[in-house]
């Protein structure tokens, strides 16, 4: 990636309904160059998508928790069969398989604490696999806007 494929992944993390001409504008570029350039971001992977953010609160999820689960026995077929479990409760917003004591950390969001009680209740001590759970209220979630790409480590070079 170079300064230019940079600086059209952070426009559009800004605002991905920027158009074509807008970006070329805001940069400088071509209209021409720039719809290449974009098509080219999206056949090599950086960018995978575009999505409209949303309002947790407005959508009645007051309550975020990070919720961290320890499974047992940690073999491959419990892990998958866990994973497809949480990743198709409404409550889970993304998860993570993650390494150290836990096995998973659960992004939720509910309508409030009460929700969140029976959300641990109800869908994960039930579960036999589960061998420890402990929930993380958050009090605030803060998002960069922009994700950039690293420097090249300078090992690399060698």
């Amino acid at each position: 990636m170079d300064e230019l494929d940079s600086a059209l992944v952070a426009l559009l993390q800004r605002n991905a309904r920027h158009t074509n001409r807008d970006l070329a504008r805001a940069l400088g570029i071509a209209p021409s160059t720039c719809l290449e350039r974009v098509r080219s971001l999206h056949a090599r992977g950086v960018i995978t998508g575009h999505h409209a953010e949303v309002s947790l609160p407005m959508l009645g999820r007051r309550v975020q928790a990070l919720v961290a689960v320890r499974l047992r026995p940690p073999n491959r077929p419990v892990i998958e069969s866990f994973q497809e479990f949480v990743t198709q409760l409404p409550e889970t917003i993304s998860v993570f398989v993650v390494s150290g004591a836990e096995d998973f950390l659960i992004h939720v969001a509910v309508r409030d604490t009460e929700h969140l009680h029976a959300f641990i209740l109800d869908h994960l001590t039930q579960r036999r696999e589960i061998a420890d759970v402990r929930t993380s209220v958050v009090f605030q979630h803060m998002q960069k806007a922009v994700v950039e790409p690293l420097s090249p480590d300078p090992s690399d070079a060698r």
